[in-house]
Formats: structure tokens, sequence, C-alpha cells
């Protein structure tokens, strides 16, 4: 960008701190236009200030050392100068956690902020928004409760909701139930299913197209812009739609694989939803001869949160059983119910549900260990009770297993890896490896019905799952998001859940769709850097068809031609950078994010030569977790060590491993990277950023080598969003073994 300004705010002690003229030297050395001081920046004197300085300089572009750019937001918003803006966050990177050290040392520190912030601007220019033409309707795979929902959610909102449905009639599953779990005050008894109104609403719409005995036969393109084929009635139909939600629900566990629980031997021995048909048809009875129960046991946990069956809880069966203990009781009060549970789940409002129903049967606590057949025709159930820790037998007419949910998802991955080998196989000179395709092609049919979505992506024809068989989300801060942009789970296959949490989950996932197109007809990204309108550009005139860029991307934003370069899909596009963190020719770039613009700023540091003993260390710090908890930090009154200079990253995945050597070769003593946790207990913003980052880092023992330094100058630190009190930890560590090691080599070239 042409022609800089630079902005001081003296405020919040940053004046008695800084020295002004010693920092505004380093930015007109930096290439600074111009360079002002103003008390209080964020005033509506100091703004005003601004906008005139723009207007009379001709800037194209303001640097403000101030705050952080997480604070005083509104405040500084220049969007309709179209100028570029980078805030300096002298105060929470400077003045506040280097209080007490070294006068040279905070200075230092204050110039070189200004100096990277004026060279990542001479690097960048301004985002233009795509513009892509964009479809409002949102494509609705499932007519079950939480489809049905969100069918309703969007068309409230004004949008037209294409729903797919696979069974002869909308409702799913809640067409068999007579009762729900009560979702209203004052959550003491069962109400009636509304599932019928529910549907007949839906029918009537004028904006919700419904599909039955539908399939998707494929889905191509991206949000805004998705082509999807349906197959009904014999006839396939091409429809576009803006987003899509998959609510295609769960299914009961086979309940005849837990064997000692003696489903498959005993006839009289059912699962919770073949009694819900029974309390839908009006009449419980025993399968084996007709007659009503006397005594009915209910087995919580039937093959749940087992390691051999289903390790998860699925949440909403301990307060099913108790419904249907209530709904028996109507129906025959002259019968007994016992429930036994491993540990009773009626969470929030539902205690009161819990308490109503224990005034209509026992509920104890055991694990069952057999169920079994006796001689006059009754059940006889093993247990171990653990409240009165002995083991004991009750005897029993029916027995009900609280069998848990599986998600009715297809296994995408395990597609899109046998297609890739398949292909691998029929192209190969092998004669051995051809003949294995044929074995390949099998296995690869036998999936085929399971396949859901059928998209057109490179990474798959269906949602990635988690270990569980639910597709992949962020639960910690997208629950409704999953790894294929616009596309959004809802319901039990989003998560167990009952009734009353599966419509919660219809309205959320309709809510995010509707979001996901009005942000794609805006030509911004949905999450999480939510509104941000820049473009990926691709150098493709040297690119080396690596495809590192195709198959490191989390979210299947790029396919790529029969020669493997790449093609940009840029309304799925998260812009994390991760593509330009894994190509290694760096033909990636956003305007506003360039990997020549982070060089610059790694270079635009004054490194102190060896015998000044002033080492420096470059943190690369995550946007989403590290970078606010060192803010937390800041604001707490924490001190770290003067030698860090602070470099932010959009994701650690976007990390190219040439800023390291850069770093290096400018004189740095060590690197430090530090983002977000990864693993199932904590996620990465971008899922699989930081777990992308440090297998590249491996790679970087070549380049120290290289270098002839030692490996140790390098390290990956995990850091969750609440971790405020590592980082001067983290900083003295660190700093501590930089010093053991000595100063880099590189040090002054």
């Amino acid at each position: 960008m042409d022609k800089i300004g630079v902005f001081l705010c003296t405020g919040c002690n940053i004046g008695n701190k800084i020295d002004a003229e010693a920092f505004q030297e380093a930015a007109d050395e930096a290439g600074a236009a111009t360079c002002m001081t103003h008390s209080c920046l964020c005033s509506q004197e100091g703004v005003d200030a601004i906008r005139n300085a723009v207007t009379a300089e001709g800037l194209g572009a303001v640097a403000l050392a101030a705050c952080s750019k997480r604070v005083k937001v509104a405040e500084f918003q220049f969007d309709d100068l179209e100028i570029g803006v980078e805030r300096v966050p002298l105060r929470e990177q400077v003045v506040w956690p280097l209080d007490g050290a070294d006068e040279e040392d905070l200075q230092m520190a204050a110039d070189d902020l200004i100096r990277m912030a004026v060279a990542k601007l001479e690097k960048t220019s301004l985002p233009v928004p795509a513009t892509e033409e964009v479809e409002q309707s949102v494509l609705i795979v499932g007519g079950g409760l939480a489809g049905l929902t969100a069918a309703r959610a969007v068309s409230g909102m004004g949008h037209e909701a294409i729903l797919v449905e696979s069974g002869e009639a909308l409702g799913g599953y809640m067409k068999a139930v007579a009762y729900r779990i009560p979702g209203s005050p004052p959550y003491d008894s069962i109400h009636k299913n509304d599932i019928d109104e529910v549907v007949a609403t839906v029918e009537q719409d004028p904006r919700i197209r419904t599909y039955l005995q539908a399939r998707i036969e494929s889905i191509s393109g991206q949000p805004g812009q998705f082509d999807v084929s349906v197959r009904s009635n014999g006839s396939v139909e091409s429809l576009r739609a803006g987003a899509i939600i998959q609510a295609t629900g769960a299914r009961p566990y086979d309940a005849a694989k837990i064997t000692n629980l003696g489903y498959a031997d005993c006839a009289d021995v059912v699962t919770t939803q073949e009694l819900e048909t029974m309390i839908q048809s009006g009449k419980v009875i025993r399968p084996s001869n007709g007659q009503v129960p006397k005594r009915v046991v209910f087995v919580q946990c039937a093959g749940s949160r087992d390691p051999d069956h289903l390790p998860y809880c699925s949440g909403e069966c301990c307060a099913t059983s108790l419904k249907l203990v209530m709904a028996i009781r109507q129906l025959s009060a002259s019968t007994e119910c016992l429930v036994i549970y491993r540990d009773m789940r009626t969470p929030g409002q539902l205690e009161h549900f819990y308490e109503s129903a224990q005034a209509q049967a026992p509920c104890t606590r055991g694990e069952v260990q057999s169920v079994r057949a006796a001689g006059d025709g009754s059940l006889q159930v093993a247990m171990h009770n653990q409240l009165l820790g002995k083991d004991l037998t009750i005897e029993a007419d029916l027995v009900v297993l609280a069998t848990g949910m599986v998600p009715v998802s297809a296994d995408g991955d395990a597609i899109r890896q046998l297609r890739d080998a398949l292909h691998r196989a029929e192209t190969s000179e092998s004669e051995i490896q051809r003949q294995e395709a044929a074995k390949l092609a099998e296995e690869l049919q036998e999936h085929q019905d399971t396949e859901i979505l059928n998209l057109n992506y490179r990474q798959g024809p269906d949602l990635p799952l988690l270990k569980y068989s639910f597709p992949d989300s962020h639960f910690i801060c997208f629950p409704y998001e999953t790894r294929r942009t616009g596309i959004y789970a809802a319901g039990a296959v989003h998560a167990p859940m009952d009734a009353t949490q599966a419509e919660e989950d219809g309205w959320g996932a309709a809510m995010k769709a509707v979001q996901c197109v009005s942000s794609a007809a805006r030509g911004e990204a949905v999450h999480p850097r939510a509104g941000d309108p820049a473009v990926a550009k691709f150098a493709l005139q040297r690119c080396t068809q690596c495809k590192r860029c195709t198959e490191e991307c989390p979210f299947g934003t790029i396919d790529e031609d029969d020669k493997g370069t790449p093609e940009y899909n840029v309304l799925r596009c998260r812009r994390c950078g991760i593509c330009f963190g894994a190509c290694p020719e760096r033909i990636i770039s956003f305007p506003d994010y360039t990997v020549d613009a982070v060089a610059s700023m790694i270079k635009a540091v004054e490194v102190p030569d060896e015998d000044e003993e002033k080492p420096r260390i470059l943190a690369l710090m995550c946007e989403n977790d590290a970078l606010p908890a060192l803010e937390d930090a800041a604001r707490l009154g924490m001190k770290w060590n003067a030698w860090v200079r602070i470099i932010p990253v959009r994701c650690l995945g976007s990390v190219n491993t040439v800023w390291v050597a850069d770093s290096l070769s400018s004189g740095f003593d060590g690197v430090l990277l530090m983002g977000c946790r990864k693993g199932d207990d904590y996620q990465c913003h971008y899922v699989k950023g930081s777990e992308l980052a440090a297998k590249r880092m491996e790679n970087v023992q070549e380049t120290l080598d290289r270098l002839a330094l030692e490996s140790e100058r390098i390290r990956i630190i995990e850091i969750a969003r609440d971790e405020a009190e590592r980082i001067p930890e983290i900083f003295a560590e660190f700093a501590e073994a930089i010093d053991e090691i000595g100063p880099n080599p590189y040090k002054g070239f």
C-alpha cells in the first residue's frame, strides 16, 4: 500500500513509557509518510484527526499504535475511506507486560512493533470481496423432527427450503412415538407427541418443497452454488441450493449384539423402540403370549458406555425410559415397573421429570449381568445392586433394553480412501495391483448405499466423521459447523439427543445455513473469520502440482484438475491460510495476509549484535487462542520477557516453514509457535491446523541441519484460550533455554 500514516496514542500510560520522538524516528526509517501523536486516539477528536490526515495526506493505509485490535473495534472502523488499517498493540504487548523492564528494552520493543506494522502494510493490499451469484434456498436432507424444524425455520426467515426424505412419509422416528419427554414447564409429566401437526405445517408451507422416497444422487459446487441432483419416483431432478443441512437422524443399536441381555433368545426382551410401538397401539403385551405384563424391568445403558459396543452415552435413554414408565402406568395401573440404571442422567429441568417418575416406579443403581428365561416362562434379571452392595435376581414378565443411538451417517473418509486406492490400482503398471482393483471395486460397491450427500469433493462424498461416527464438528466454538463449509449437521446425526434438543438443533442449523447464504452473497467468510472478504490468489504459473494444498486443506476448499493443478472454490474458503502454509513454492496468498508480508515483518525487527547480550525470540501466535490468552495475561498485569517479538498468524497451519528459516537467518535466537490444542478434548479452530503445523515442523530439522543450528531453537506450544497464566512461564522458560544454547551463529549476517 502506498503512503502509510502512523498514529501514536499516548493515552493508557503509553506516553509515559514510550519515547514518542524515538518512536516517530523508527516509523520514519521504516517508510511511514507521516507520523502523528494524539493523547486519546479512540476519542472522537482522535478519530477525526486520523480521518483528516488520510484525506489531506492521501494516505492508503494507517498504522494505529495504541491498543489491541480486539478492543475499540467500532471506533477504528474506516470502511468508507477504503484504507488499510493495522492495529499496533503497544499497550498489550509493550506498556503493560514490560512495565518495570529496562527502558531501552521497552523502547526497542515498541520500535520493532511499528517497523513490523509498516512492513506488513507495504506488502499487503485491500481485499476485494468475491462477486458470485448466490442461491438463497437451503437443502435439508432428512424429514425427521430436526429436519422438519429446520425447514420451518428456513421458511420463517424468508428462504425456500428443499426437504428430501428417503421414506414414504415425513416425521421419521417420531411417527412411531405416542408421547414425548417434557420440553416445557412443569416438566413433571409426559407430553402428547405433536409430530402430525408439525408435518401438516410443513406440508402446507408454500416455501417448503418436499421430495419423498428420494435420495441425493450428487452434490457439487460451493456455498451459494450447490448443484444438487435428487432422485425421486424414478426420475432425477436438478436443483440449486445455497446451503445444506444434514438431518438424517439415528437408528437404535442392534440389541442382538448384546448377547448377555437375552434379546436374541427371549421373545419377552424388547427394546425401548419396540415398546414405543406397543404404546402407540394402545396396549403393552408380552410378545410370547400376548398377555399384559405384571412386572416390567428397564435396563439402562444396554450396550452404551461399553467399549465393546457403544463407548458413548446416548443422552436421551434415561429420560425415554422414564417416559415409557409413565406411559405404561397410564395404560395399566396394575403393572409394576422397575428401572435399573448405571447413572441416571436427566440434566436441567428434567430432574423434575425424574422425581415425578420415581413416584410411579422404583429406580435403582446397578449393573445388569444377564437376562435369561426361567422354566415358568418368566425372565430372570441378574444384577449387582450398587446401592445395596449385593448381587440380586429379579423376576420380570417383560424386560426393556434402553439401547443407544447410532447416527445415520456415511463413512465418507473410508469411501474416499477406497476410491483413491482403486484409482491407483487401475492405473498401476503392476499386474498384482491391477488384480487388486477387482477386490477394491467390490469393497467400494458395499459402501455405495451408505452414501448420503454424494459430494463431488476431492476429500470424499460425505461429511468427515468423529470417532463415534457423528459428523465432524468443532464442538467448542462452532457446534453446527462441519468440515464442509455451508453444510451443517442437525439432530441425532449431529450428536445423541432427545426430541426437544433435536428441535433446538434444527433451529440452530437453519440459522447458520441462512447466515452462510447471506455471507456468501456478500463474498465473505462465515467462520471463524466471519465477515472476512479476502480471496486467495494462486500464481499457477509456478505451481508444481504437488497437491499439498488440496490434500491439507481441512475443508475441501481446493479441488484439482486431471494434472493436479489446484482449482479454488472461493465460497468454500475459510481464509485460514493453511494452503499457503502448505505450499513449498509459496504461490498462494491473500491480499491482506501473504507469505511475503510476514517474512517482511520478521526481517523488519532489529536484532541486536551478539555483544549486546539481548537475544531475540520470535513468537508466531495463533489469533484464535494464543493471542487472546496473551492479551488476557497483559490485562491481568502479568509481565514477560522483553526479548520476545510477537507476530499473529491466522492459524499455526498457515505457518510456512520459510518464516522459520527467515527468522533464523535474520539472527533470531529462537522461534516459538503457539496455537490451539489439538485432539478430541480440544480442537484447533481450523480443525487440523495445529496438527499440520506439528507435522511440518518435523521437517524443519532438515533446515536446522543445513543452517548448523540446534533443533531446540524451535518449539511448538499448545495453549488454550483460558491459559493466560502460562504465557509468562512459557516465555521465561524458553528464554532461559535459549540463553543456555547461546547466540544464533547467524546473528549479524
